[in-house]
């Protein structure tokens, strides 16, 4: 797995030990990144069950001004802090340890305002609409942002959830992307 474009292009990302964490196929990550183009310069970006943090580096590496990257393990946020190291950008970055969904309550009472939420939920989560109703409860969206939820084609999610509604969907394979505002 490596960053795809951008100033970290080419370099090499780590994986947490053991099977927990699903990377976003190199693939999916970059048609993800071409639909986002638009929004990632000097954008706030939230990267949501961050994993290796691939996505939330993608989009650094992009010209996005920051990412916070989310997740409730620490084998990943600690991969998440060594590839930022490896990529230069970590002075672009916050790392929080949340359980999500709930712990967006408290990351609303830091931080609003981003211009791209990515989710990359397990598969096996089905709490779609509890996600979206606390990104929507915590204010965490910027008024003409865009949130994108990965997730298992054969799991369907919602057009209407949260206060969000469905813009646009994307398969690739077993995955897909389902986009709201």
């Amino acid at each position: 797995m490596r960053v795809i474009a951008g100033e970290a292009k080419g370099h090499r990302l780590l994986a947490p030990k053991g099977s927990h964490v699903r990377p976003t196929l190199d693939r999916v990550r970059e048609s993800l990144f071409s639909i986002l183009g638009p929004y990632l310069e000097d954008a706030q970006f939230l990267d949501l069950f961050a994993g290796t943090g691939a996505n939330g580096i993608e989009a650094l590496s992009r010209g996005a001004a920051s990412c916070t990257f989310v997740d409730a393990d620490p084998r990943s946020l600690q991969t998440v802090r060594l590839n930022l190291e490896a990529t230069h950008l970590g002075d672009s970055a916050e790392l929080w340890k949340l359980i999500l969904p709930r712990g967006l309550k408290k990351l609303g009472e830091k931080r609003t305002g981003y211009d791209v939420i990515f989710a990359d939920p397990p598969f096996s989560f089905l709490e779609y609409g509890s996600l979206l109703r606390h990104i929507h409860e915590a204010e965490l969206l910027a008024p003409e942002g865009i949130i994108v939820v990965e997730h298992a084609e054969r799991t369907p999610v919602p057009d209407d959830l949260g206060g969000f509604q469905h813009t646009r969907h994307e398969r690739y394979g077993e995955t897909a992307l389902s986009f709201f505002s």
